[in-house]
């Protein structure tokens, strides 16, 4: 018979060491037995409720370790912080940025008091008029000394007048432009922002101050007129000056005189002068002066000698050697109404004239 300690059947005989099995090498400490599910109830426990044996027991909640909480406390902060920062935000964008201001233009017509004097030789011309000292096409545009600004360096400065330079050797002294044919020379000077009035102007020409033609640049009308000589007289100057901390603005005020001839007329045909006084104002940005491109702020025009009765807007339609101005000047103005600009007219004065 087996003894008081011993299963009924025997110790095992797989078993090794008698009555110890597999089992005697886990340890069953008190945070093991606490962490159990279940727990037996006691004997007076059960004697007393009529309790089941065992009893589920609540599974114990590990709390988070105080670096952990920290963290999250601090996320928490960061998070509700960006979301009050968003809403009382004053630095926000504004819904909807302001359309930049469009160009304003005045072209003016000068009409001689006259009969336009002519000489077949153009060089005739200018050595009898106010432009014998003028200098000759891009030369005679010369850009002043230069000095950096509290906002901008030298070299911005210098790079705002040698644009504002570039647009005017384009837009008054190439002879493609000149002749009526090209534009494209003179577009892609400007600030993209003025592009969609530039080129409303020439698909749609109007005497509204916004939109005609040579209030962008010098043509003729190339069924009235041609070039008589390329050496086209100029003079003028150039000032640069700082506007706000983050515009420069360039002033340019020119005469620019041209020989011209009838279109069609051989050499042997009398030349006359015509001459076109442009004060243009730039304004340049940070990105203009990057990009190399201008925004035209300003354009006032005065050309002759032209006939006030005829229209100015889309082309300047040159009087030659030997005509006279049309009678009639400007439709008459109604105070009444609204919109648009009045028309404007004046004389070319009799000393504008070569002496011939």
């Amino acid at each position: 018979m087996g003894g008081p300690g011993d299963p009924p059947e025997g110790t095992p005989e797989a078993t090794p060491g008698g009555g110890e099995d597999e089992y005697r090498s886990v340890v069953f400490d008190e945070s093991f037995v606490r962490a159990a599910r279940l727990q037996e109830f006691s004997a007076q426990e059960r004697l007393d409720d009529h309790s089941p044996a065992v009893r589920r027991r609540q599974p114990l909640h590990r709390g988070l370790s105080r670096q952990a909480l920290i963290l999250v406390v601090l996320i928490a902060v960061a998070f509700g912080t960006a979301i009050y920062m968003g809403i009382r935000n004053p630095y926000q964008s504004p819904v909807a940025e302001l359309s930049p201001e469009p160009l304003r233009m005045t072209v003016i017509p000068l009409a001689p008091q006259g009969a336009v004097p002519g000489a077949v030789d153009p060089e005739q011309l200018f050595a009898h008029s106010p432009a014998a000292q003028f200098g000759i096409g891009a030369e005679g545009i010369a850009l002043p000394a230069t000095r950096s600004t509290a906002h901008f360096s030298d070299s911005q400065v210098v790079s705002a007048l040698t644009t504002a330079k570039d647009y005017i050797v384009e837009s008054a002294l190439y002879p493609e432009v000149l002749t009526g044919g090209e534009v494209r020379a003179v577009r892609v000077m400007l600030d993209p922002d003025q592009l969609d009035q530039f080129d409303q102007s020439f698909d749609h020409p109007a005497a509204d101050g916004r939109h005609a033609p040579t209030g962008w640049l010098v043509r003729f009308d190339p069924s009235r007129a041609r070039l008589a000589d390329d050496k086209i007289r100029v003079r003028g100057t150039l000032t640069a000056t700082e506007a706000d901390s983050a515009t420069l603005e360039v002033v340019a005020d020119h005469t620019f005189v041209y020989a011209l001839r009838p279109t069609g007329a051989d050499d042997k045909a009398k030349a006359s002068l015509f001459t076109v006084r442009r004060e243009l104002h730039f304004s340049f940005d940070r990105d203009d002066l990057r990009m190399h491109q201008a925004r035209l702020v300003v354009s006032y025009v005065q050309a002759g000698p032209l006939s006030c009765a005829e229209d100015s807007v889309g082309y300047l339609r040159p009087l030659l050697a030997g005509q006279t101005a049309k009678a009639g000047g400007p439709a008459g103005t109604d105070p009444f109404a609204t919109g648009g600009t009045t028309a404007l007219c004046g004389s070319l004065a009799a000393g504008a004239q070569p002496k011939v």
